[in-house]
């Protein structure tokens, strides 16, 4: 799959909800050549933090070249950080498109979001092509990107605390609003694809997953962000393969979680 190197132009930037930015990315290529799913690797410009920083699209607008990239500040002096404090007319060089995306079927689905987990959905959303409905988690009442979702398909909403929706998790509100489907597809931390796997499997339907990981090259030369599979990669003929490049979109049956 091609892939380009750009130094991309700002057209806006927000704060959606405490420490979550959204940021909006005017680019040459990358955008045109983007399926949901995918992310691309953007680089500080401060020198001194050298590997770039990978985040997921948000949203792909293919026709006048834009990207959407919603994205979580991990701590102060970060390259997130950085990041944050771009303003229009800034440029930044991006990396993309990188990894594998979802691919969209027709099949009854559950689109399932979790913390940073959550931007990613927004486009598939946009692009699913049969019945579905979603379902986001977060720790609280900042549910950003929530009303976006809702605009698209009916949405069902957990939070830790049972300030929004249902209390506790994704799974939880799956189960109490009785939602059934033939496929899920999900971004979030691991242990929700975990619980989401072995409901998929126990269930009889299909998972697919996008891993979130630590990465430091992001196009699968260094091996920081493998996982492991249940078969030999060809990479590197154990069991293992490279996040960022057989994912980050997974059939869960092929990964052990």
């Amino acid at each position: 799959m091609e892939k380009f190197e750009e130094l991309a132009k700002v057209m806006d930037q927000k704060e959606l909800s405490p420490g979550i930015f959204d940021l909006t990315l005017k680019t040459e290529q990358i955008a045109a050549h983007a399926v949901a799913g995918q992310f691309v690797a953007v680089y500080c410009n401060d020198k001194s933090k050298i590997l770039p920083r990978p985040i997921s699209l948000c949203g792909i607008d293919r026709e006048d070249n834009i990207l959407r990239l919603v994205y979580r500040v991990t701590g102060e002096g970060s390259g997130t950080e950085e990041f944050s404090k771009l303003t229009k007319g800034d440029t930044i060089k991006i990396l993309g498109p990188l990894g594998n995306g979802f691919t969209v079927s027709s099949k009854k689905a559950l689109l399932v979001g979790g913390g940073i987990g959550v931007p990613p959905m927004l486009q598939l959303a946009k692009e699913m092509k049969g019945e579905f409905s979603i379902v986001m988690g977060y720790r609280d009442a900042g549910t950003f990107l929530l009303d976006e979702f809702k605009e698209v398909a009916k949405t069902y909403v957990a939070t830790e605390n049972g300030s929004v929706g249902t209390q506790g998790n994704v799974l939880d509100a799956i189960k109490a609003n009785e939602l059934d489907a033939e496929v899920i597809y999900a971004c979030g931390p691991m242990p929700m694809l975990r619980a989401l796997a072995a409901y998929a499997k126990e269930k009889g339907i299909d998972c697919y997953i996008s891993m979130e990981e630590r990465m430091a090259c992001g196009i699968g030369a260094c091996l920081a962000c493998v996982c492991k599979s249940k078969e030999k990669d060809e990479h590197t003929n154990v069991h293992n393969k490279r996040i960022c490049k057989e994912g980050p979109v997974f059939d869960a049956r092929e990964v052990e979680l």
